[in-house]
């Protein structure tokens, strides 16, 4: 599989990120990760979508390291530090799935506190799936476990058409625009610096292709064997989605009622935020999490 690899100068002075780069091979693969925090803690696995990086990560991973917890944070094969293999047919649901599934079992990862937003939530709850006993406890954010079984939504559905007709994949501006705070320019740049020229975005420009959107999708059968694991989960499972994201509004409420270690739990809503709730609300949904481990 031919990959690209991101020059290490694009990452240097990213504002509010000096975290050290980890890296581990993964089928052929050099996968970036962030490793912060006491090293033996129980690791909190943050996992990013589309088109971010681990950056997204960057307000939060501290707050969790402070409060003792092994926090890492890796950067999809595709994305961020990671490799980029550049043509768009190596990019699979599958492939994604078994990429994060074999780095979890490459640092031999336990007792794992999953957190996943955007295509985090629809990689890591099927990584959880197959080997749900690494996994402690579920924090899902702007995220879904799509079977195609359900419409998806308007704004999923413009998302999609724009992704695959813009002349110009603008992380960067994409960021911004499912974000209800104002970005600088040195951060817009931050969520570009993966991406040097388009034969670098193959990964970001399939992602949106991959979703279920039919229950005939090659990933429907699939992601409907994973929500029977979900809806046989007992450990906590915590549903944290923003307010103003028109792609997921709503989705939390699957969780709260399939999930028998959703019930009870002290679910909350981040207000002001959009879908990239992380740019947005960072610091508050970092003490959420760290609550909710607490």
């Amino acid at each position: 599989m031919n990959s690209l690899r991101t020059p290490d100068d694009r990452f240097l002075n990213l504002p509010g990120y000096s975290f050290a780069p980890h890296y581990a091979e993964v089928e052929g693969l050099r996968v970036h990760y962030l490793d912060e925090g006491p090293a033996h803690a129980a690791p909190v696995l943050l996992l990013h979508g589309e088109p971010s990086w681990c950056y997204l990560y960057r307000k939060m991973v501290p707050i969790l390291a402070a409060a003792g917890h092994r926090v890492i944070a890796p950067d999809l094969i595709g994305f961020g530090r990671s490799d980029k293999p550049f043509q768009r047919e190596h990019y699979t649901y599958q492939r994604h799935v078994d990429w994060m599934a074999a780095l979890v079992r490459a640092l031999d990862l336990s007792r794992i506190t999953l957190f996943g937003q955007d295509w985090g939530g629809l990689i890591g709850l099927r990584v959880l799936a197959g080997d749900p006993k690494r996994f402690a406890r579920i924090v899902v954010a702007n995220t879904g476990l799509p079977t195609g079984d359900h419409p998806p939504s308007e704004g999923f559905l413009r998302w999609r058409e724009f992704s695959q007709s813009t002349p110009n994949f603008h992380a960067g501006g994409i960021v911004k625009g499912a974000c209800r705070s104002r970005l600088s320019a040195e951060v817009i740049a931050a969520y570009d610096a993966p991406f040097p020229d388009d034969r670098y975005k193959a990964g970001a420009r399939q992602f949106p292709l991959l979703v279920p959107i039919r229950p005939d999708d090659p990933a429907s059968q699939t992601n409907r064997q994973a929500w029977q694991v979900l809806q046989r989960w007992n450990k906590p499972l915590l549903t944290a989605f923003s307010d103003s994201d028109p792609v997921t509004q709503g989705g939390e409420r699957a969780f709260q009622k399939l999930v028998p270690g959703a019930h009870g739990q002290p679910h909350v809503t981040i207000h002001e935020a959009g879908h990239f709730l992380q740019e947005d609300k960072g610091e508050e949904l970092a003490e959420v999490v760290a609550r909710f481990l607490a």
